[in-house]
């Protein structure tokens, strides 16, 4: 009896470990309503996840496809993968989208490079007529040719919300917890991922880095920190040359800054700032701050600071 209350005492040890590290492990939440109300529908990832969906959107929006675009090809990754860009699957299945090197999807190695997954799943679906008109299983099904078709369905709620983010068209509504990886920062690999996702056209020539974050502090390392000018938009607009009305600067500011936040565990971004908005690492519990006073930002850039 003795031994079997010292076996109990112990397994429930191990469990609340267990627990505490999965409690304490960095978690990424989209919110509707902005972020703001807790009882708000909600979809909580991993960083990974997170990074990947980000991916995904900002691949679809790089080529001027719609809101519904995105969702459709969150709702599929989500099915296919859990949004984790898997390295096995049904017999030579693999990525985010289980997409198969034998039936022409790619090599192995590209289907694996969430960027070109993703290319390759939007390539297909506006080839479907009238995808964007069409239910979201019918949609998805008609790009996977999946043996359950009527499974991308359950998903559409959570695509929507993380679409609505993702895109830019809901304003502070992805927030990240502290990263626990201690990745240090490198904002050229920022503007790497940066051009890798939304084309090169994200990083004018000449507009690189900026003056130090809100919140940053006078810490005279502003040479850590990468602006991005929102005015240079994703599609066609920004590719040609098109004006910018104030809501679609701003909603492209709110994709890039979520795209940011996001990629924060990865890219060792500790802060990132918008539209007088601010999202801190060591803040995080907070979600995203406003910012008052000369500190805040406009909509003209997004700012992005990485951790030493």
């Amino acid at each position: 009896m003795a031994a079997f209350t010292v076996l109990v005492a112990l397994a429930g040890y191990v469990y609340a470990q267990y627990t505490s590290s999965r409690d304490s492990s960095p978690r990424c939440v989209v919110r509707a309503a902005g972020g703001q109300d807790e009882d708000a529908p909600s979809y909580t990832m991993t960083p990974d996840q997170a990074m990947n969906a980000a991916t995904i959107s900002a691949v679809g929006t790089s080529r001027g496809l719609p809101e519904r675009a995105v969702t459709i090809a969150l709702a599929t990754a989500l099915q296919e993968s859990a949004l984790r860009n898997l390295d096995y699957g049904d017999r030579d299945s693999l990525g985010l989208f289980q997409q198969r090197p034998s039936k022409g999807w790619g090599t192995e190695a590209q289907i694996q490079d969430p960027v070109y997954s993703a290319g390759e799943f939007y390539d297909h679906l506006v080839k479907v007529p009238g995808y964007s008109r069409l239910p979201l299983t019918e949609a998805a099904q008609r790009v996977q040719r999946s043996g359950f078709p009527q499974a991308y369905a359950k998903h559409e709620p959570d695509a929507a919300l993380l679409a609505s983010a993702l895109t830019g068209r809901s304003a502070a509504a992805l927030t990240c917890s502290a990263p626990s990886s201690g990745v240090s920062g490198d904002p050229a690999k920022v503007r790497a991922g940066l051009v890798r996702a939304f084309g090169a056209d994200v990083l004018p020539a000449g507009r690189s880095a900026g003056r130090s974050a809100p919140g940053a502090g006078d810490t005279g390392d502003a040479g850590r920190e990468l602006s991005v000018p929102v005015t240079a938009t994703a599609g066609s607009a920004g590719r040609r040359g098109k004006s910018v009305d104030t809501s679609a600067r701003s909603r492209h500011g709110w994709e890039l800054a979520h795209w940011a936040v996001a990629q924060s565990t990865a890219l060792g971004i500790d802060e990132v700032s918008f539209a007088g908005r601010v999202w801190s690492a060591k803040d995080a519990a907070k979600g995203w701050r406003t910012v008052d006073g000369s500190a805040a930002t406009g909509t003209d850039d997004v700012r992005i600071h990485t951790a030493r």
